[in-house]
């Protein structure tokens, strides 16, 4: 049984064809990096431009790569949300009309179901898990039970982890896409130098938030005199807008990369912290990390020398930033169940998963 699905929740186009829910047949993303980047960040009226334009063409090359014409499909899934309202709208209009035209079903995912299953479909994950998705827009903690149900366990009351990551390389001049930079250069630095706390939560102690260690980043960066360094960076991102580590060493201070190594090891203890308390609260069997973040060598290898009585679960590269692949497979257990949209489906920005 052959799923295609849509995902267009923030700055990627995507589509893919799953077969039988795990066995991934083709896996198309084309990437808006050059159109966002001078801007620092995604802009979404942007976003939702790219994603008219690249639709068509990557819908299709996914059904070319995976040998699949229209008629072979049992459904379309597609993004419902959350994400940017103008973005989502762009792959539920299209996803209906594919569906309208074909006769097939339409099956409504939730992105950060996706991002589970973008784990759950490759992976002997057994359940109940603990997951713990988290990008630049998510950072919650879910409990998955048998049949896919959810629970919501813990979220940041703030900013997102990666949101955090991406701010605080900005304010350092190294441009955007900031957390794959920091990661990459965060091993070069002393990962204690600099004594980040972040608050303690009232309330739901397994939530999150980040916006402290972005304002000390802040504050960091105000008690020093780093302009001809920042500007050398930016000069350099102007030059080559995908500088390798190399080039981003020779502009960077050893007191910056030690500030870098302290910022993401502290991100990352607090992240494993809470999810490992949460999986221990619900006797989980299983600890699932998903997400773009996901992508950090540094929490992989962190997850990995933590001994835990239970195994972690990571998607690969490919699978843990946004991708149609997750959304196709998240779509297979509710084709079995027969839970379908109709004409009447709607982006929801907001919409949440428990």
């Amino acid at each position: 049984m052959r799923i295609l699905g849509i995902e267009t929740s923030c700055d990627e186009t995507a589509a893919a064809v799953v077969e039988d829910g795990s066995s991934i047949l083709s896996s198309v993303v084309a990437s808006q990096f050059a159109t966002h980047a001078r801007y620092g960040g995604v802009v979404p009226e942007l976003a939702s431009r790219e994603h008219l334009r690249a639709i068509v063409p990557v819908v299709r090359l996914a059904l070319d790569e995976s040998a699949t014409r229209l008629e072979d499909l049992a459904a379309i899934a597609v993004t419902q949300g959350p994400g940017l309202v103008g973005s989502l709208l762009v792959g539920i209009t299209y996803a209906k009309a594919l569906a309208l035209v074909r006769g097939l079903p339409l099956i409504a995912v939730n992105h950060i179901e996706g991002h589970i299953h973008a784990v759950v479909s490759q992976n002997p994950v057994e359940l109940p898990a603990l997951a713990l998705v988290v990008s630049g827009g998510h950072t919650h903690l879910y409990e998955v039970c048998d049949g896919f149900v959810y629970r919501l366990l813990g979220k940041t009351r703030d900013d997102a982890a990666g949101e955090a990551f991406d701010k605080v390389a900005k304010l350092l001049g190294f441009g955007y896409p900031g957390g794959p930079v920091v990661d990459a250069l965060a091993p070069h630095g002393d990962p204690h130098a600099v004594p980040f706390t972040l608050a303690k939560m009232k309330g739901n102690t397994l939530d999150f938030s980040f916006s402290g260690i972005k304002t000390a980043v802040l504050r960091w960066t105000e008690a020093r005199d780093l302009a001809a360094e920042v500007d050398a960076r930016r000069a350099l991102l102007e030059r080559n807008p995908q500088p390798d580590v190399g080039d981003l060493l020779a502009v960077t201070s050893r007191e910056t990369l030690d500030m870098l190594a302290s910022f993401q090891h502290t991100v990352i203890r607090e992240l494993l912290r809470r999810a490992v308390k949460a999986a221990e609260e619900i006797g989980a069997r299983s600890l699932v990390i998903s997400g773009g973040v996901a992508c950090n060598t540094g929490l992989r290898r962190a997850a990995a020398a933590t001994h835990l009585p239970y195994p972690v679960f990571f998607p690969t590269l490919g699978l843990s930033t946004d991708n149609a692949a997750m959304i196709a497979a998240a779509a297979f257990p509710k084709f079995a169940r027969g839970e379908f949209a109709d004409s009447t489906l709607r982006a929801q920005a907001n919409l949440a998963l428990a």
